[in-house]
C-alpha cells in the first residue's frame, strides 16, 4: 500500500527529521484510532448497521474524541463506515446480492490486475508473504484477524504491483465490501484459501502471467461457489 529548493543536503535533511520528530499527538493517536477500529470492524465486534458512539469509543480506547473523528473520517473514506445525518457514523451493511456482485467484478479486475503486475512483484516479498501463509495454517485455534491478514498480503503483492492506479483503487474498494459481509464458517475457507493462495504465489514467482491470472480467477470464483453453498 503507499521541487527545486536553493537549500542545501543537508540542510533538507534536517528539516526532514525535524518535521517527523515534530509530528503531533493527535495524529499519533488517530492512527492508533484507526488500527483499533479497523481491527474492531473486521473481527466483528461491530457488525453490519451498528452505529459508532464516538464518546463511547473514545471512553473504550482511552483517547480524546478528535483524533476519533479522524479515525472515524478515513474509515468512511475507505468504505468501511457510513454517516447519517451530520454526525453519526454506522458500520456499513453489505448484503448477500451486493457481496456476490462484487465478488464477480473482482474476478475480472483483480484477474487483470494480477496479469500485468506478475512481472513487477519482487521475489523478497513473494517469500514473505509466503512465509505468512504457511504460519496462519499452524495457529490454534483459527484466528479470522490472522486469515483476514494473510489474505490481503496475498492479494496485495499483485495489486499493489498493478501499474494502474485507478484500476488499484477500484479493486481495493471492491475489496473493502467483500470484507464487509458477515459470511458464516469462514474457519472452513482457511484450507481452500491457503491452497489456492498457494497457486497464486507460485505463479507470481514464476513469473507466469497467464498462470497468475488463472489462479486468481479460480480463487474468486471459488469464494463465490462457497458463499452461494453456505447461505
Amino acid at each position: 500500500m503507499i521541487k527545486t529548493s536553493s537549500k542545501s543536503e543537508s540542510e533538507t535533511n534536517s528539516l526532514a527529521v525535524v518535521k517527523v520528530k515534530n509530528k503531533s499527538l493527535t495524529d499519533t493517536l488517530a492512527e492508533q484510532a484507526y488500527a483499533d477500529l479497523s481491527k474492531m470492524i473486521h473481527q466483528r465486534d461491530f457488525k453490519g448497521g451498528q452505529q459508532i458512539v464516538e464518546l463511547r469509543l473514545a471512553e473504550q480506547l482511552g483517547i480524546s474524541r478528535t483524533p476519533i473523528r479522524q479515525a472515524l473520517m478515513r474509515l468512511e473514506g475507505e468504505g468501511l463506515l457510513q454517516k447519517s445525518g451530520s454526525r453519526h457514523y454506522f458500520v456499513r451493511r453489505v448484503e448477500l446480492q451486493e457481496y456476490l456482485h462484487s465478488l464477480k467484478v473482482r474476478e475480472l479486475l483483480e484477474a487483470e490486475a494480477a496479469y500485468t503486475a506478475t512481472d513487477k512483484v519482487r521475489e523478497t516479498d513473494i517469500q514473505i508473504v509466503w512465509k505468512n501463509l504457511k504460519a496462519v495454517e499452524t495457529l490454534q485455534p483459527y484466528s479470522m484477524i490472522a486469515h483476514w491478514q494473510s489474505d490481503e498480503e496475498v492479494h496485495g503483492l499483485f495489486i499493489d504491483a498493478c501499474p494502474n492506479r485507478v484500476l488499484r483503487e477500484v479493486i481495493k474498494s471492491l475489496r473493502a465490501t467483500t470484507k464487509l459481509f458477515e459470511i458464516e464458517n469462514l474457519s472452513e475457507r482457511l484450507e481452500p484459501d491457503s491452497r489456492q493462495h498457494e497457486a497464486i504465489i507460485t505463479a507470481l514467482l514464476h513469473k507466469d502471467k497467464e498462470a497468475t491470472q488463472a489462479a486468481v480467477e479460480l480463487h474468486i470464483k471459488s469464494l463465490y461457489k462457497f458463499a452461494v453453498s453456505v447461505l
